[in-house]
């Protein structure tokens, strides 16, 4: 968004009632401690309040009990951060562009282009191959053979797609990743390794998102799933034939084992680690740095580990952690006794 957009209009928007001059106007977006008058704040963690008696910001996004101590307009939200991303994406111009092709790019004459993309500088699409619509392929991206892309896709610089891999419509993959890599199958015979053939794919559902540099891989015979609108940070592992459900979220450096199943609507940590053929029911929130070693079956939070502590602190406990095995016997025998 180029223009300024007006309190009034940004309150019919997203249907939120507002107070203040109906002609106020913003172009920009800013904290709270740091916005302008013409920019668009929020305010949804209590933590940020000691920054908005002093906001200088046109607009705030922000709850009915905090209305009354902001000296901006405001708009009125039950959900206020979630009200404030709706009205960002209006001034995010990140996802838009010019189609075209570009002269340097490597097109097998047996895939096909769809209306409307912008396919970036050394892009290679092999034999195959479908590009929805309105799908933008970046700088450097691999398009292997037989991949299907679909409607409205948004491909950032040197993503991989890797053969047969199927993206639904409204996909976004940031620069790096990798999907549909080989899986880690191999199988010990003789005292030598042999590679276990990684024949399956990778689905993926309308509206996900793929942070940088993370890798999923193929299925060994069926497929690697993700449902609808997953959400994956950057860095992250899934491992081959792994099944996630529609509407989660998992966050940076976090890995998933082969042939795991989670959820819907979960919640995954940042480095947190899940086993192989583990099944995790759906609204789990397991928390950062968490090893999941058993199956979950009922919704809720897990965790595992100690939090963190003084060295000195952490060595004393580690002694009497080594000492729990006599000390559990001793009172064994005691209880006997």
């Amino acid at each position: 968004m180029t223009a300024d957009v007006t309190l009034e209009e940004l309150g019919t928007r997203l249907g939120l009632a507002f107070r203040g001059d109906p002609a106020t106007a913003v172009r920009g977006l800013a904290t709270l401690e740091r916005a302008g008058p013409k920019d668009l704040s929020f305010l949804a963690n209590p933590r940020y309040r000691r920054f908005l008696a002093a906001t200088r910001a046109g607009i705030v996004v922000l709850s009915e009990a905090d209305a009354d101590q902001c000296p901006a307009a405001v708009l009125i939200s039950s959900d206020p951060y979630a009200d404030f991303a709706r009205a960002a994406a209006g001034f995010d111009t990140s996802r838009r562009f010019e189609p075209g092709v570009h002269p340097s790019v490597q097109i097998d004459t047996s895939a096909r282009i769809g209306a409307d993309c912008r396919v970036a500088a050394g892009v290679v699409v092999e034999a195959g191959a479908r590009i929805g619509d309105g799908v933008h392929v970046g700088a450097g991206c691999v398009v292997e053979r037989d991949v299907t892309v679909g409607d409205g896709c948004f491909l950032g610089a040197r993503v991989t797609l890797c053969r047969g891999v199927r993206l639904g419509r409204r996909v976004q993959i940031h620069p790096g990743a990798v999907i549909g890599a080989d899986g880690f199958g191999i199988a010990m015979s003789e005292g030598r390794w042999l590679k276990v053939p990684q024949l399956g794919s990778v689905v993926i559902g309308d509206d996900c998102e793929i942070g940088a540099n993370t890798t999923i891989d193929r299925g060994t015979l069926d497929d690697t799933v993700l449902e609808e609108d997953v959400r994956l940070d950057n860095q992250i592992q899934i491992g081959h034939n792994v099944v996630i459900g529609a509407h989660t979220a998992m966050a940076g450096c976090a890995a998933v084992a082969g042939s795991a199943r989670i959820g819907r609507y979960c919640l995954i940590g940042g480095g947190a680690g899940i086993l192989g053929h583990l099944e995790i029911a759906d609204h789990v929130t397991i928390t950062a740095m968490s090893l999941v070693t058993h199956p979950i079956r009922e919704a809720g939070e897990y965790s595992s580990g100690t939090p963190l502590q003084s060295n000195r602190e952490w060595r004393r406990n580690a002694v009497r952690l080594r000492q729990l095995d006599a000390l559990a016997r001793k009172i064994k025998k005691l209880e006997q006794e």
